[in-house]
């Protein structure tokens, strides 16, 4: 994941947070001074309308405003190539990590016996 986008996140983190610490104020301080100015000044006025300002990308859906994001969005992401935006909602897309996906367990096949109607045998 791009270092800008890891630090919009701990950014975002940090400002949504309900439990402040005596140093978060600091560390948004710092936060901040690593954010180019036009990509901070963005951010901040989605969150002045009270959005988040990122969000992230699952099944080519943005996480923000659940619309379909287009593929060469996700490809740009997968490629670390440049950062990109949600061209609905306007935030900072980025691609989570493997260890925030959910793996579902495959349904294990059930088998069906053959059922029989008038003589006949089929299938169910």
């Amino acid at each position: 994941m791009n270092e800008l986008i890891k630090n919009l996140l701990k950014l975002q983190s940090l400002e949504f947070e309900k439990q402040v610490e005596p140093d978060t104020e600091k560390r948004i301080a710092e936060l901040r001074a690593k954010i180019p100015t036009p990509i901070l000044a963005h951010y901040d006025r989605l969150v002045a309308r009270g959005k988040k300002g990122t969000a992230a990308i699952r099944n080519e859906v943005c996480t923000g405003c659940h619309m379909h994001v287009p593929r060469n969005v996700v490809l740009t992401l997968m490629h670390d190539e440049d950062i990109q935006l949600c061209e609905n909602c306007g935030r900072y897309l980025y691609l989570p990590e493997q260890s925030e996906f959910l793996i579902p367990e495959t349904p294990k096949k059930i088998s069906r016996k053959p059922r029989r109607r008038n003589g006949l045998l089929h299938a169910a």
